[in-house]
């Protein structure tokens, strides 16, 4: 891998945001570009860092993980990395004794560094906007660390310090990048000589007029590199970021995200008294839930086994009226818009009522052993099911690849018949078909000719033999892929 120096708005070149931790096995450093991790070696030097990106488009992603010994997650201690550059994931682990602020730290900072660039990436933001953006970023990277540093713990509702993450949590988020990104233009229109701008590099900025807030900042901590063309100590820098007359547009659209926000943390307090961690209450509530149509799926299929007779005959006539007369295609907008009607009846009827409590009676509970016993059922059940699957796939190869003649012929056969049914026939009266076919396949005047067919298409298909199957050793199928490769 060869690491690409990224630009930063330092001094010193290379000069991270005051951000290096030492790990057991190495040393993590994060800039405003790039994660560098330097390993210790036996001499306990360090070798050559190991560079990665933040700022490239590599489909980058990061998330919390949990490690342990022989791949068992037992420490919720670690960050893994994971880019279209890198051939398996990256695992960053940071021990601590009690609990998981150092990981959580580091997972809040590296998102933040990533999301910016997201952000710059969006817009295309050059010059100016992208120091400006990074600027953002990394004082809220530097406030941070101050609060970390000094209650030395990481209260959630400090997390708001850290704008590009905020804007991605909260509901509506994209609204504020996009009046941040409003604000940048209209700084960009204030600046007075853009060719002068043009000019400039990605690293450094121009003393101009007027001149960005937090790029400013950093200016004043000693942070960010200025282009001078003129000397610095005659000429002020000159700061605007106040709008009168009106409200500042990033602030309207983070007031209207919290208070969106606010709907969104009470609709998650009611999912956290709904859920229940017993797998069978769980069921318990799922058919409750699904009982209306659990009972129309038992009504259909009593009808579809023509146990009445009658009343079997009386929804096929109906069926076969409502095809005939077309309507079988307004069924769906027919229960959508009843389904409208039903909820502004409730909204307008219910005089702002709450909605009563639905009752599940909880079956009885199960001891340990008993539910590993049904999960290790369940398990099986699967597997069961698993192998079926393989089975059926490894039969139709052997259709699809000759290896029994005869059956081969009757499935071609079958195909260019059904080929022609679907080139000529209208796709309605398709479906109308293979309707009428699963309802009368149980009638009485075709019920034994339905089971004879259906016992000589089982004869036949046991008879069909499944394609081999070869299972490699993982180093077998390693020496395999390096031969493909070669070639």
């Amino acid at each position: 891998m060869v690491p690409r120096q990224p630009s930063r708005f330092f001094n010193t070149l290379g000069r991270p945001l005051g951000l290096v931790k030492h790990l057991p096995y190495g040393r993590l450093t994060l800039t405003n570009h790039a994660l560098y991790f330097e390993a210790i070696g036996v001499d306990f030097s360090y070798h050559e860092a190991v560079v990665y990106d933040l700022s490239r488009d590599l489909k980058q992603n990061i998330k919390r993980e949990s490690t342990g010994p022989w791949g068992a997650h037992l420490f919720d201690k670690a960050v893994m990395y994971k880019s279209s550059s890198t051939s398996e994931p990256v695992f960053f682990e940071f021990p601590q004794l009690k609990g998981h602020t150092r990981r959580d730290y580091w997972f809040a900072i590296i998102k933040e560094v990533l999301h910016a660039h997201k952000f710059i990436k969006k817009y295309k933001l050059l010059n100016f906007q992208k120091a400006e953006a990074l600027s953002v970023a990394t004082l809220g990277i530097l406030r941070y660390r101050t609060v970390k540093e000094g209650f030395h713990i990481l209260p959630a509702h400090f997390k708001t310090i850290l704008a590009f993450n905020l804007a991605e949590k909260l509901p509506k988020g994209d609204k504020i990048l996009e009046a941040l990104y409003g604000q940048l233009q209209r700084h960009s229109s204030r600046l007075r000589g853009d060719e002068v701008f043009a000019q400039s590099s990605s690293d450094e900025l121009t003393l101009a007029h007027p001149f960005p807030l937090s790029a400013y900042t950093l200016v004043t901590m000693g942070l960010l590199t200025l282009k001078e063309e003129d000397n610095p100590e005659e000429r002020d820098l000159t700061v605007r970021d106040v709008q009168t007359g009106g409200t500042c547009s990033v602030q309207m659209a983070l007031e209207r995200s919290v208070g969106y926000s606010g709907r969104v943390e009470a609709a998650r307090a009611t999912l956290d008294q709904v859920k229940v961690e017993d797998i069978d209450t769980n069921v318990a509530v799922l058919k409750e839930l699904l009982y209306p149509l659990i009972e129309i799926g038992k009504k259909l299929l009593f009808l579809a086994e023509w146990e009445d007779p009658l009343k079997s005959y009386v929804f096929l006539f109906c069926f076969l009226y409502i095809a005939y007369r077309g309507w079988m295609w307004y069924t769906f907008p027919g229960f959508l818009l009843g389904s409208t009607v039903f909820m502004l009846w409730q909204k307008y009827n219910g005089n702002g009522q709450l909605i009563g409590a639905f009752e599940v009676t909880t079956p009885p509970r199960r001891r340990t052993v008993e539910q590993l016993l049904a999960l290790q059922k369940a398990i099986s059940q699967l597997e069961a099911h698993v192998q079926a699957g393989n089975i059926f796939l490894l039969k139709l190869r052997s259709l699809m690849l000759a290896a029994f003649p005869q059956s081969t012929n009757k499935v071609a056969a079958a195909l260019l018949v059904a080929a022609a049914i679907f080139a000529f026939l209208p796709l309605r009266s398709i479906f109308l078909l293979i309707l009428l076919e699963a309802y009368t396949r149980h009638m009485p005047v075709r019920k034994k000719s339905s089971e004879k067919l259906v016992r000589r298409l089982r004869e036949w298909w046991l008879r069909i033999p499944a394609a081999p199957v070869q299972l490699l050793k993982p180093q077998d199928t390693r020496r395999w892929r390096s031969r493909l490769t070669s070639r």
